[in-house]
């Protein structure tokens, strides 16, 4: 637990108060390869932190899982339009490794932010920061060859080539396992 309060603490110191509540409220999950944290059609109730393993966020469409997230450890994972709005999900989340995790559950959060205003800059900057990289993907995907979003996936997230499965990585990039298995070889 001491490390997800350091992490949270590097954004912004928090209270000893702050901390014993977190550390009351957080429950630790261990999730093997291949379990599920949300299914679809589900209501995403809880967020999570991930202290150990990656998992992916993906869609179904007409029998294709088509990833749209990698998250590893030091990570936040939530369904966002499913957490925020306590709707059923659109999206799976599913391990890739074995993983360990930290969770709060949406009501408990909502808790936080009202005993804690300190908390609320917390998550702005988290916040802030999952935005910014959901606009990098939405740029990368409508503006970038297949090619070019392999050589930027490769260079700014380098564990995510060496730690995800092949099939995986290419319906991220949304091409097939051929056009990666060429672009590779390249």
């Amino acid at each position: 637990m001491q490390d997800l309060l350091q992490s949270l603490n590097l954004i912004s110191p928090l209270s000893i108060d702050l901390q014993r509540h977190l550390s009351e409220k957080l429950k630790v999950l261990v999730l093997p390869k291949k379990g599920f944290l949300l299914k679809q059609g589900r209501v995403c109730r809880n967020i999570w932190f991930i202290k150990k393993g990656m998992a992916r966020c993906f869609y179904t469409k007409e029998d294709k899982e088509i990833s749209s997230w990698f998250m590893k450890e030091g990570d936040v994972i939530i369904s966002v339009e499913s957490y925020f709005k306590q709707e059923p999900s659109k999206e799976n989340i599913q391990a890739i490794e074995d993983c360990e995790l930290y969770s709060i559950s949406y009501d408990e959060l909502q808790e936080v932010y009202r005993m804690f205003p300190e908390f609320n800059l917390i998550a702005r900057v988290l916040t802030e920061k999952y935005y910014t990289l959901c606009e990098q993907r939405l740029f990368s995907m409508r503006m970038q060859r297949a090619n070019e979003r392999y050589a930027y996936l490769m260079s700014h997230y380098p564990e995510i080539i060496k730690r995800v499965p092949s099939t995986f990585i290419a319906s991220y990039l949304g091409i097939t396992l051929e056009t990666l298995s060429r672009i590779k070889h390249v």
